[in-house]
């Protein structure tokens, strides 16, 4: 795709909430590289036991390339992982298995470079770990005191009065409330334009003059957005109503 070309990211307004983890995924540098170093140590399996799921499997898994880490990872690179890993008798974890713990999903690793979106199945994320409180000042927190002294039910009545006024009061201000993918999708679209306008290496004044932004300043701010989205808080989007 030309990040140039708004018409090149059309696809963008069809991509479910599971799919937009995945764009935002698919554009780490540290992702493509992990995916690069397993196919290639995958590939190599493949050629020597064969493949599945025809592959000689008491074989395969006596070689010690079969288990994560990559080599050069740490040891605990699978972090906040929840669900069942492939784990064998010895507790060692199959490299498919870690590769996609480590990224949030359940399934075997997907290509960055596939140029169509992977179907819900082909994704099968894992649940995202617990969401970071806020931080203070963030016009999305609203903090709420309780006294357990008196009775509850008016007390939860009030706060959810107050969270439909302050979710109105966002609103009029032009901010999305709740966050939804229908309300993120033109940001997240060009923020998806950012990171593929840096990956071919285009100038901030570059990415100004394309339209993406109104000033120089103000891309760098959002490139910086983007990149952390594609770094861990793609799994934010996975909070986000289906």
């Amino acid at each position: 795709m030309d990040w140039r070309s708004s018409a090149d990211y059309a696809a963008c307004a069809e991509l479910t909430r599971d799919q937009w983890a995945w764009e935002f995924l698919r554009r780490n540098p540290d992702y493509q590289s992990d995916y690069t170093g397993f196919i290639a140590i995958w590939q190599a399996l493949e050629t020597q036991y064969g493949a599945p799921p025809r592959r000689d499997f008491q074989r395969w898994k006596q070689d010690p390339r079969a288990y994560g880490p990559l080599p050069g990872a740490a040891p605990d690179s699978v972090d906040d992982a929840t669900g069942e890993l492939c784990v064998v008798d010895d507790e060692r974890v199959l490299i498919e298995c870690w590769m996609g713990a480590k990224w949030g999903f359940h399934k075997f690793p997907l290509n960055p470079a596939r140029s169509t979106p992977p179907t819900p199945e082909e994704l099968s994320w894992r649940p995202p770990p617990p969401a970071a409180p806020r931080p203070e000042g963030d016009v999305y927190r609203l903090d709420f005191a309780f006294d357990l002294a008196r009775p509850l039910p008016p007390q939860f009545e009030a706060a959810k009065l107050r969270l439909v006024s302050r979710a109105a009061e966002l609103r009029r201000s032009g901010l999305s409330a709740p966050l939804s993918v229908a309300s993120e999708r033109a940001k997240w679209t060009r923020w998806l334009r950012l990171l593929d306008a840096q990956a071919a290496d285009a100038t901030l004044e570059a990415m100004k003059e394309s339209g993406l932004c109104d000033d120089a300043e103000k891309c760098a701010q959002e490139l910086g957005e983007a990149l952390a989205m594609s770094r861990k808080g793609y799994l934010d989007i996975l909070r986000l109503a289906s």
